[in-house]
């Protein structure tokens, strides 16, 4: 909390911007886009979670998307792994945005993404990201929908490397995850920029299981440099750094290649951890 005051502070004082311009109630009953209309219904009970409304979207190459909701139940017990997902869209590595899957014994997956929740015809600005312009939300869904919107839609570059959680650390970042995902429908918050984001909410759930975990760092405000920070920290499975091997882990063009097959997230996956 205290790192999230002082960035919002130290940006009103660099960029001269009137505190009136950055305050505000962040609100749960705007008129959204289409993909951020609906929010997943989450609830974990003993060691079953149950989705109802987990977003299954699918996109066209040339743009354009089917909307499409699933409900499924998971078996907390039954998690064996998690994957952390990077996509940069810039020509510059830095800016991108973070993700994870979750992998289950009976080979499905599911997918969290931090987003900053846009209205109709909104556009995301990363400067308008630190003006309170959006409010914040957990996408929860399938890889077709969370990998597919970037690869396929977007056309943008998409690595996913192996996490080193053991299962039982997996599980409970995702029950983690969700229940912040709840809390959010009751509470909203807005999204900020550089201290709101998808890598800093993913490095504040890690920290919650273990705490001091994951500290501050330059790659939670440019989480395109995050691969190298989470593989120093040990959060990666990788047995080089991930200068030398990014390229084994870009899957955009083999979700392209799968999109619409059953198998996806299988496929997709292919001799990933065989460097």
């Amino acid at each position: 909390m205290l790192r999230k005051a002082f960035i919002g502070a130290l940006l009103c004082v660099i960029c001269g911007l009137p505190l009136g311009l950055v305050t505000g109630v962040p609100r749960p009953d705007r008129r959204y886009g289409a993909e951020h209309e609906v929010l997943a219904v989450l609830r974990v009970t003993s060691r079953e979670l149950r989705v109802h409304r987990a977003r299954a979207f699918r996109y066209g190459v040339a743009g354009g998307a089917t909307a499409a909701y699933y409900d499924a139940r998971y078996d907390l017990d039954a998690v064996r792994r998690v994957w952390y997902g990077l996509s940069p869209f810039g020509s510059w590595r830095g800016p991108a945005h973070a993700f994870v899957s979750f992998e289950f014994a009976d080979s499905r997956f599911l997918s969290i993404s931090v987003e900053a929740r846009r209205e109709p015809g909104e556009r995301y600005s990363p400067w308008l990201g630190m003006l309170r312009r959006y409010e914040l939300i957990y996408v929860v869904g399938d890889e077709p929908d969370v990998i597919g919107s970037r690869a396929v839609a977007k056309g943008e570059p998409v690595y996913l490397y192996p996490g080193r959680a053991t299962p039982a650390q997996a599980a409970r970042l995702l029950e983690t995850l969700l229940r912040r995902a709840a809390e959010l429908q009751v509470r909203p918050e807005y999204y900020h920029t550089l201290a709101n984001n998808c890598a800093t909410n993913l490095a504040d759930a890690v920290n919650a299981i273990t705490p001091g975990r994951v500290p501050w760092n330059r790659a939670l405000v440019l989480p395109g440099f995050s691969d190298e920070f989470a593989y120093r920290l040990g959060l990666l499975a990788l047995a080089k750094p991930p200068a030398e091997v990014r390229g084994h882990y870009r899957v955009e063009e083999r979700a392209r290649a799968a999109y619409g097959a059953q198998d996806f997230s299988t496929a997709i996956r292919q001799g990933l951890g065989r460097e």
